[in-house]
């Protein structure tokens, strides 16, 4: 959800600069050694900045989890607030990247990738310590890295979209697994366990909706290929 604007990233919107204000400047040898220079600085934005921030606080989150036998209330408050930056940076940095048009490649991999890497630690680090069944873990990290594999299985033929439901599930891993995170008892403990109840739930069903909405676009996309092998002949 990161990046920088089309144009910047070579993409299709690299033509207006080609045949705009960029073209006027010149467009020999050192015009484009220009435009593949503002390319290589636009790599480096706010957006993809926060993406780089959340992969660099993995390590430490882990790190903070297993601090003291990793059952130490201070240092589980110290990892949830570096679980807690992480799920904030996902949110900025995909508003900027919509907002000011900040699509890069390097974010369309590096933020899923991101978001991923933080939620898979966070799970595994809890299942290893006896906090959250593995079979929790098992089903939030196969769907998750499934749904990615689907993405780009599909991709030629198109993007599939994040739906509302996905964010919802979203939502609520986040809010159920920083709850696990913190060294929670009492009633709190019990509401932390139907909050991952609710993401279970909502991970499979997204998950089955994210199927669906792949096959379908993969037919679409042969059937639009074949169609155009026809009428190429």
């Amino acid at each position: 959800m990161t990046g920088v604007p089309a144009s910047a990233a070579g993409g299709a919107g690299a033509q207006p600069v080609a045949g705009g204000a960029g073209a006027k400047q010149g467009s020999g040898p050192g015009g484009k050694l220009g435009a593949v220079a503002v390319n290589q600085a636009s790599l480096w934005n706010i957006a993809n900045i926060l993406t780089m921030v959340r992969l660099a606080l993995v390590p430490g989150f882990v790190l903070l989890m297993v601090q003291a036998g990793g059952f130490d209330p201070a240092w589980r408050a110290w990892a949830w607030a570096a679980f807690a930056v992480a799920m904030i940076t996902d949110i900025f940095d995909g508003h900027l990247a919509r907002t000011y048009n900040l699509v890069t490649d390097f974010g369309k991999i590096a933020d899923p990738i991101a978001d991923k890497a933080i939620m898979g630690a966070a799970l595994l680090c809890l299942s290893a310590l006896g906090d959250l069944p593995w079979w929790v873990t098992g089903v939030i990290l196969f769907r998750e890295l499934g749904i990615t594999v689907m993405r780009f299985w599909v991709i030629r033929h198109g993007v599939i979209p994040a739906s509302r439901g996905g964010k919802v599930k979203t939502l609520a891993q986040g809010t159920a697994t920083g709850m696990y995170v913190l060294a929670l008892t009492g009633p709190l403990a019990t509401l932390r366990f139907w909050v991952m109840a609710l993401a279970v739930v909502l991970t499979v069903l997204t998950g089955l909706d994210y199927v669906r909405q792949a096959v379908v676009l993969r037919r679409q996309g042969l059937a639009a290929e074949r169609a155009a092998a026809e009428s190429a002949r």
